[in-house]
């Protein structure tokens, strides 16, 4: 139960971290680049931090289909629910891209902006990681 909340408490550190690079990010690029720019970062951000809730959510989803499954069938479900959160993926992934694509022909974008926005997630998972990692090295070398 432990592990579970501690778990749920780094996946919610990285959207809080994520959060704040993508304010930081608009502020800062709406002073030194300005509107576009910002916008730009917001428009990435938003997809990249939706499909991470997204992905965050069926995970959890298949998890408890497979924690909740008898025992006689927990492998069955297992293949089942693998297959499915694949195709789940996929489907998502191309359905965000198609977005990017549509959002960005009717609008105008920086794409630098952009791809700022959309490294929001990774540079959070980079950082938590990191951080939790240095926390983890110093508590076994005390």
């Amino acid at each position: 139960m432990a592990r579970k909340k501690s778990e749920g408490r780094v996946l919610q550190t990285i959207q809080q971290v994520s959060l704040l690079l993508t304010v930081v990010f608009i502020g800062g690029g709406y002073l030194l680049w300005g509107p576009l720019f910002a916008r730009s970062v917001l428009v990435g951000s938003l997809l990249v931090n939706g499909s991470f809730w997204m992905l965050k959510r069926d995970a959890e989803q298949v998890l408890g289909r497979v924690a909740t499954s008898s025992p006689d069938m927990v492998r069955t479900v297992q293949r089942l629910e693998r297959v499915r959160f694949v195709f789940k993926f996929y489907a998502k992934l191309i359905i965000l891209g198609l977005l990017l694509y549509a959002v960005s022909t009717r609008m105008q974008l920086n794409m630098i902006g952009v791809a700022l926005g959309l490294s929001t997630v990774m540079l959070s998972v980079i950082g938590v990681v990191v951080s939790g990692g240095r926390k983890l090295y110093s508590i076994q070398s005390a």
